[in-house]
């Protein structure tokens, strides 16, 4: 399965680079005074470019935004986060499994007559399945 890129605008890209050096600032500092006080210079820098207008220089300071957090980045971060599903790394990674569709045909069938409309359905669907499988159309 081929992965498609979100589309994203330049002001979400700002948004994501300024929360990712947020959370680099936090993974080196732990009293809170001095994570804000960086953080107070950080909100600084990115305010005094909020009024830059030339496309190119709003996509060479982007670039260079994310090269220096690159470069910043610690080695061994601290926000981890309980619910971060999508992210490699996190507690929470790849806890969701989706269950395979076989798995249906071991319902006794007391169970399967919850469902009646569905079941019937789906074997429909199963023998179209295999009856295109035979003509090579799947394979």
């Amino acid at each position: 399965m081929a992965y498609a890129p979100e589309l994203r605008t330049h002001a979400q890209k700002v948004c994501t680079l300024y929360k990712t050096a947020l959370r680099t600032i936090e993974s080196y500092y732990v009293a809170r005074f001095v994570v804000r006080y960086h953080q107070v210079i950080l909100r600084a820098e990115f305010d005094k470019n909020k009024c830059v207008c030339d496309p190119k220089e709003q996509r060479r300071l982007l670039w260079l935004g994310q090269d220096e957090v690159f470069m910043k980045q610690n080695p061994l971060p601290s926000a981890k986060f309980a619910r971060s599903y999508g992210i490699a790394g996190g507690v929470a990674a790849e806890r969701l499994v989706t269950t395979p569709d076989w798995i249906l045909d071991y319902w006794h069938p007391l169970e399967k007559a919850h469902f009646p409309e569905y079941f019937e359905r789906r074997e429909c669907r199963k023998c179209e399945f295999i009856q295109q499988w035979h003509r090579g159309v799947l394979r």
